[in-house]
């Protein structure tokens, strides 16, 4: 079972070991196993635009439902394929689209379609149910029919990514200054909360993560930014870890949109980058990046500058181990009549079929475990067109 600490045992916690606080919200997972294929999942909070970062300039329709929003690629818009053009402030991950190391899926999202809530969507996206949210994630889920070896848990600065929660141990880690303990402090913990079962295992976990990470990056100090956070994940996925999850947040743009997507989607072309730097060459062609929101936003710009939340939107797939340069996914088109209660871009693929079929390519899982445990309710093939990408 999962930890979930009280405050005064994440106050321990802590303390005792020489990690570090997050940003606020922000957090990051790692799974060990013994395979060599790598998986990345990077969750956007807060809704992000996919419409914004791939737009379908193509589609006449478009720049009259944002006529500040939308680009060309004669004003910094990368074109794609003719119809869809990657945002300028993602432009440092067009190379990779170019390699075959990059595509998108458009039109996708998870069940939920209620009153379009950042928490319930985020719950619903992590915990991969069919519109209720769960008490754990489909990625511990995951792992833990894989065979690839167990997690474990630490958690320093905020609440665990809840893709992550569950039966199955996970360790977190969050980059900041460092806040040392000595040997003799170490053991008064020991002493004092030893025959806390849950403490116990969770310190031993906390120690070994912190050694962990000593041994690869030899003492050195990681910021609390998006890069150094990209930079710690990749340092574990080149060696022993398997599975990495962290979150990426700033993208509720309701007001002043083009300076706050901006800043967030440099914030992930970014970790995408540095993830790839880190890993290195090898760890990296057998690796898979998956970048997904809790739901999209509406089509059509308000009146102040931004957009409010929507329902389809936008994952994004890295890394050597998928066949990239495309923009994948059912089109449903942004016409009049196309959308969604007249707002949204129409979800025609469901996220969680992407993310299984991710697995299923990775790590061997069958139809039936997918279906049934890692995403109830969900209609997954072998046959799915992310499978036989």
């Amino acid at each position: 079972m999962s930890i979930v600490f009280n405050p005064t045992r994440r106050f321990l916690l802590g303390g005792a070991c020489s990690l570090a606080a997050m940003p606020l919200m922000t957090s990051f997972a790692l799974a060990e196993g013994n395979g060599d294929n790598r998986f990345v999942a990077i969750i956007l909070r807060g809704a992000m635009d996919g419409l914004d970062l791939v737009q379908p300039y193509g589609d006449p329709a478009y720049a009259a439902l944002r006529p500040e929003l939308a680009l060309t690629p004669d004003r910094g818009l990368h074109d794609l394929d003719g119809r869809f053009g990657l945002h300028p402030a993602a432009g440092y991950l067009y190379p990779l689209w170019q390699s075959g190391e990059l595509s998108f899926v458009h039109a996708v999202s998870t069940p939920y379609r209620n009153a379009r809530s950042h928490f319930d969507g985020q719950d619903i996206l992590e915990t991969g149910g069919s519109g209720r949210a769960g008490k754990d994630g489909w990625l511990n889920r995951a792992i833990g029919l894989s065979g690839q070896g167990r997690l474990r848990a630490i958690d320093v600065a905020s609440d665990s990514d809840l893709i992550l929660q569950g039966e199955n141990d996970a360790e977190m880690w969050s980059p900041k200054a460092n806040v040392p303990i000595s040997a003799d402090e170490i053991m008064f913990f020991e002493s004092l909360y030893g025959q806390d079962e849950d403490f116990a295992r969770a310190f031993q976990q906390a120690r070994s993560a912190d050694m962990s990470a000593d041994e690869i990056f030899g003492g050195e100090k990681l910021g609390a930014s998006t890069e150094g956070l990209a930079k710690l994940a990749g340092g574990f996925l080149k060696e022993n870890y398997r599975v990495a999850a962290f979150s990426i947040n700033g993208w509720d743009t309701h007001a002043g949109q083009p300076d706050l997507f901006r800043r967030s989607a440099g914030s992930l072309s970014s970790a995408i980058l540095t993830l790839k730097n880190e890993m290195g060459p090898a760890a990296w062609r057998k690796t898979v990046v998956l970048a997904m929101t809790e739901f999209g936003r509406t089509a059509r710009q308000n009146g102040t500058g931004g957009t409010d939340h929507g329902t389809g939107g936008c994952a994004v797939i890295a890394g050597g181990a998928f066949p990239g340069g495309r923009v994948m996914g059912n089109w449903p088109g942004i016409g009049d009549g196309d959308l969604y209660e007249n707002r949204d871009l129409m979800p025609t693929g469901d996220i969680r079929e992407v993310a299984a079929a991710l697995l299923y390519r990775q790590f061997g899982l069958g139809a039936a475990a997918l279906t049934n445990s890692v995403f109830p309710g969900l209609d997954f093939s072998p046959s799915s067109v992310f499978v036989r990408a």
